[in-house]
């Protein structure tokens, strides 16, 4: 592995970051050629280059998408700072999908169709994801998704920079079995992500001969909890896997603690709760927790030291930064990397342009998988301390190969139909 890039670098010029052509790497899934033209002059004109940012910056997904939201925001000013793109300064278009699947939908419209922006970086549920992927194939537009998800998508207009499965859910499991227990309980909002995620692992726990007690959803935003609570009680499992997302997650730790279970009496694994959700849940009530992602505040690169100083620095030392924060902070410079390559911001050059690319992230070295638009990444397993911040307990020695449609695992088979 290369010796990795000190985050100053970045500040020198766009050209700092590493990008390379990967050979023999292919696009799959683009179907047919789009009929719309792309708005590349309009994105483009000027000595400005517009990007839409398109995030909840309100309502029960505000406590995880605002965090995202800055993480963006800070790319691009040290992106301007360092010269912006092709001799241009990139211009932020921001708007707010207020936890509204339907609204975002309509946002991304307008950002595409009248702000005509170059590319926009948002979302962070599922549903949201899936509101808006018509929109960008219909008018040819460019998203960048920065969250873990429950893969068996692959668009030809999104970059996936969270977590596929096999990044994220299916080594949890795996871990969780050899160390914790065969008994589980899945707990998740009512949606897309969650029901996905668990299809993925009820089958694997299956085919591990492990036994899922119980399978629980909420709508989002709920927030009581006791009938949960003594459901899980009374199932006495090994281990709750938690797919709750947005605030829900602040009532059901705390109301688990009310019920007098810790750490000690019960694991509970959660795969969209980081540092952020831990500030609003309170590191008392998850003291012992583990979590399961790519990145922490804590992982130790010297690129993530500079990222959590500049962080801070710009947004308040009690800020903490995450997975998805660190996520959608790549995403602005992988896709500022493929412009820079491609020498233009046409969807379709920069699609190209970004195959294989390379950047020396907070995280670690990660990579564009030229297939299917997702990242080559590493995984860690995490347990949340009094601090609240997370510390690594396991991890992969080197980056995974993104697998959204699990098709490497024989008991995945027809998971994707």
């Amino acid at each position: 592995m290369k010796k990795y890039f000190s985050l100053k670098m970045r500040k020198r010029a766009t050209g700092m970051i590493s990008a390379t052509l990967m050979a023999g790497l292919l696009l799959t899934g683009c179907g047919a050629t789009q009929t719309t033209k792309p708005a590349e002059t309009a994105s483009s004109s000027g000595d400005t280059i517009k990007v839409g940012i398109l995030h909840s910056l309100s309502g029960t997904m505000a406590i995880s998408e605002v965090s995202v939201k800055d993480s963006e925001m800070m790319a691009i000013d040290e992106i301007n700072a360092a010269g912006g793109v092709l001799g241009k300064k990139i211009q932020p278009v921001i708007e707010d999908g207020a936890s509204s699947w339907p609204n975002f939908a309509e946002k991304a419209k307008k950002l595409l169709q009248q702000d005509k922006v170059a590319t926009v970086f948002g979302c962070w549920t599922s549903a949201s994801r899936k509101a808006v992927l018509p929109v960008f194939e219909e008018n040819n537009g460019l998203l960048w998704y920065p969250v873990q998800y429950e893969g068996m998508e692959a668009s030809p207009n999104i970059f996936y920079t969270g977590a596929a499965p096999n990044q994220q859910i299916v080594p949890a499991i795996d871990w969780l079995f050899k160390n914790k227990g065969k008994k589980f309980f899945l707990l998740g909002s009512d949606y897309v992500f969650p029901r996905t995620a668990n299809k993925i692992i009820k089958a694997q726990v299956a085919a591990l001969g492990g036994e899922v007690m119980a399978e629980e959803y909420t709508p989002l935003g709920h927030t009581d909890y006791s009938t949960i609570v003594n459901k899980i009680i009374a199932s006495k499992p090994d281990v709750v896997f938690n797919t709750l997302n947005g605030d829900s997650n602040v009532a059901f730790f705390k109301q688990l603690k009310d019920a007098g279970i810790t750490s000690e009496d019960l694991t509970t694994l959660s795969v969209s709760v980081a540092e952020e959700e831990v500030r609003g849940i309170g590191a008392a009530n998850m003291k012992g927790q583990l979590v399961s992602w790519n990145y922490y505040q804590t992982t130790d690169t010297p690129e993530n030291k500079e990222f959590v100083k500049n962080y801070k620095a710009k947004y308040g030392a009690d800020r903490v930064t995450d997975d998805p924060i660190e996520a959608a902070y790549d995403a602005v410079y992988l896709w500022a990397a493929a412009v820079k390559k491609a020498g233009s911001t046409d969807v379709a050059k920069v699609k190209e342009a970004a195959k294989g690319i390379e950047f020396k992230a907070p995280e670690g070295l990660i990579k564009i998988e030229g297939e299917n638009q997702h990242i080559w990444k590493p995984v860690r397993i995490g347990e949340v301390t009094e601090d609240g911040l997370i510390k690594e307990i396991w991890s992969t020695d080197k980056p995974v190969k993104p697998d959204p449609f699990l098709k490497s695992y024989d008991w995945a088979k027809g998971l994707s139909n």
